[in-house]
């Protein structure tokens, strides 16, 4: 049974068509994922559906009894609110009342002794007639769905927004969503701000939910773990496809080529017809007139064809070359308000590495990223730095645009041109490689989405000078055809690359190696990407709350590379072990030796700027020796730690 069908639906934003008669059925259990550039109108067709967006033409019908929720984009404003505030005001009529029963409960521990009776008897009266109404309207039920749903996303509900970093805004507006149990759940960019593992609790959870998902997302690995329908909006029309994404995208290269070839036989008639009417009528006949009458449809079809849009094409504007040493930390230690952020923590970073930093939200990705730039001083140890370093540095959170300019003034800064690698173009011509139109490029920022306010922000970044780029989330809100093209740009930078993301897909596409926040200070470096961290027994820290719930629990991993040297001075242990095993236990510090040399070697190899432009298939058996070797270097320590204790 249909919950929701969109009929002939038209929306026009001035002369951009969003909404050409489009048709949509959505029935229960469906999980659609909406794609298409940025721009194309994907958010307007969500705030259709929820009708905050009121149709030019068309209709959109809901089912009688069905619940209906969106995820907004936008973050929770970082406010005074509590945190189950703001998640109750997803309930409906008792949202409000709950939130003020929450506070006068929680306020009950502050009316003391010497509290005047009026005061006291004001809070009583308050709370009396806030429980009457909440019996009436079954309030009491709907508290245990609030109290609920803020257990599963483990927020807790005192915390004031303001105290909350942006991953934890985004699962309390997530929670506001779910409390209300939703028959259709829409959710547009649900991972934005969220962490790798909250993703992947969130991606299990979207499989489980039985009621209907529509979502927009620029995750490739949850859209195609989640997605069991796919919906292209393009260019006005949306083609939707019941199938996983990959199955799509040969549907979808089937249908623009069937597009292609008709259109080019459309205008092969057309250039005849055009030939035909330039050479006279030479009889007022009535087929003639009919042929006239054709040509001038013709004419007015050709005008009205929306060509699709090209594709993103950028470059970036490299600076000279950094040393080749970029930057060696030796046993950095660094804490916080009374909290240890890092500790201990030795690498060196090589030019042409490129770093992913995974970690819990608040884990202190952004605080390694200072201690290595050099911005922060670490309470113990030392940092140094290369030579001839030049950093263009990414924001997540956008704060280098102003949003009252332009894109043009935002990246401009009072230029005419750009110049890019000795070339230099007109900012127009510039703003152009990044989609942005003449007229959109003019557009302030706050009125463009969120995916080009992003490419805004690359185009900003990229007109720059470096050898050193910092990218913290860079890939929030961009859509996916973007998305390829800065894994293929970022490939072929031959700098330095230190990315913060959570996105899997994009981790596993271009990071070399990955620094894991793994919990209580401990950094630890992995080779590969993130499922080779996974592979190499890299574990999640236990969602704890941080600024939104209880204590953060940190799991060792098996496969870190830091092992604690071995004591080469001490050839055996102090007790007599057999002759065997005392072999064993001395031969063990030149194997050691020997495999640290050769995955040194092949680490090096994979630090070389065209490691990963090489053949997959030579790729792949280069990463599966460097896990092998790693596998049995861990397995040295191991024994060697057994047989070490075995003698002791």
């Amino acid at each position: 049974m249909a919950l929701l069908t969109v009929d002939g639906a038209q929306l026009n934003y001035g002369l951009q068509i969003l909404l050409d008669k489009v048709d949509f059925v959505v029935e229960r259990g469906q999980r659609w994922c909406l794609i298409g550039r940025n721009g194309a109108g994907k958010s307007s067709f969500m705030k259709v559906l929820t009708g905050e967006v009121t149709l030019d033409g068309g209709s959109v019908k809901v089912d009688r009894g069905v619940r209906v929720a969106r995820l907004e984009q936008e973050l929770p404003e970082a406010d005074g609110r509590s945190v189950f505030d703001v998640v109750a005001e997803g309930l409906p009529g008792v949202g409000q009342l709950l939130a003020r029963y929450y506070q006068l409960t929680e306020g009950a521990g502050q009316l003391s002794a010497e509290a005047d009776a009026a005061a006291s008897d004001a809070w009583v009266e308050e709370l009396t007639r806030i429980q009457g109404e909440l019996e009436a309207l079954d309030g009491w039920a709907l508290q245990q769905k609030v109290e609920a749903i803020l257990t599963r996303l483990d927020l807790t509900g005192s915390a004031p927004m303001a105290s909350l970093s942006g991953g934890w805004r985004r699962r309390v507006a997530l929670a506001q969503a779910l409390v209300v149990e939703p028959d259709i759940l829409l959710m547009d960019e649900p991972t934005n701000h969220l962490d790798i593992a909250a993703i992947e609790w969130l991606e299990k959870a979207l499989i489980a939910y039985s009621g209907a998902l529509i979502f927009i997302t620029h995750d490739r690995a949850l859209l195609r773990s989640v997605a069991t329908h796919i919906a292209e909006l393009d260019r006005g029309h949306l083609r939707t496809w019941s199938g996983n994404y990959q199955s799509f995208l040969e549907y979808r290269e089937r249908a623009l080529a069937e597009e292609a070839r008709h259109n080019e036989l459309f205008d092969k008639k057309l250039a005849q017809e055009e030939v035909w009417i330039r050479q006279g009528i030479k009889a007022r006949r009535t087929r003639n007139e009919g042929r006239v009458r054709a040509l001038k449809d013709m004419r007015d079809e050709r005008r009205e064809r929306r060509v699709q849009q090209g594709n993103a094409s950028f470059d970036l504007g490299k600076a000279g070359l950094s040393g080749k040493l970029v930057a060696e930390l030796e046993g950095v230690s660094f804490a916080y308000g009374g909290r240890t952020i890092i500790d201990n923590f030795t690498t060196r970073i090589i030019r042409g590495d490129r770093i992913g930093l995974v970690g819990p939200n608040g884990a202190g990705k952004s605080t390694l990223l200072k201690l290595v730039l050099g911005e922060l001083t670490p309470d113990s140890g030392k940092v140094k730095l290369g030579t001839n370093l030049s950093v263009a540095y990414f924001d997540q959170l956008r704060d280098q645009l102003d949003l009252n300019k332009s894109a043009v003034d935002n990246v401009s800064e009072g230029r005419d041109s750009i110049e890019i690698n000795g070339r230099s173009k007109h900012v127009i011509s510039y703003l152009s490689d990044f989609l942005f139109s003449g007229e959109r490029a003019r557009t302030p920022v706050r009125a463009l989405s969120g995916g080009e306010r992003n490419r805004v922000l690359l185009a900003k970044l990229f007109s720059k000078s470096a050898n050193i780029l910092v990218l913290d989330e860079p890939t929030n809100d961009l859509d996916v055809e973007t998305l390829e093209l800065l894994e293929e740009v970022l490939a072929q930078f031959d700098g330095t690359v230190l990315l913060v993301s959570h996105d899997r897909a994009f981790l596993n596409n271009l990071v070399s190696s990955v620094y894991a926040l793994e919990g209580h200070g401990q950094v630890r470096e992995y080779i590969g990407g993130y499922d080779d961290w996974l592979r190499q027994g890299g574990k999640w820290v236990e969602p704890g709350a941080a600024a939104g719930g209880g204590a953060t629990q940190s799991a060792t991993p098996s496969g870190n590379l830091q092992k604690p040297a071995v004591n080469k001075a001490k050839s055996s242990p102090e007790k007599k072990l057999s002759y065997k095993l005392q072999r064993e236990f001395d031969a063990l510090p030149s194997k050691i030796e020997k495999l640290e040399e050769q995955l040194e070697t092949l680490q090096l190899q994979m630090a070389e700027p065209d490691f990963y432009s090489s053949p997959a298939d030579q790729v792949d058996a280069h990463l599966r020796q460097v896990s092998d070797l790693q596998q049995q270097l861990d397995d040295c320590f191991e024994r060697w730690a057994e047989l070490e204790e075995q003698g002791a």
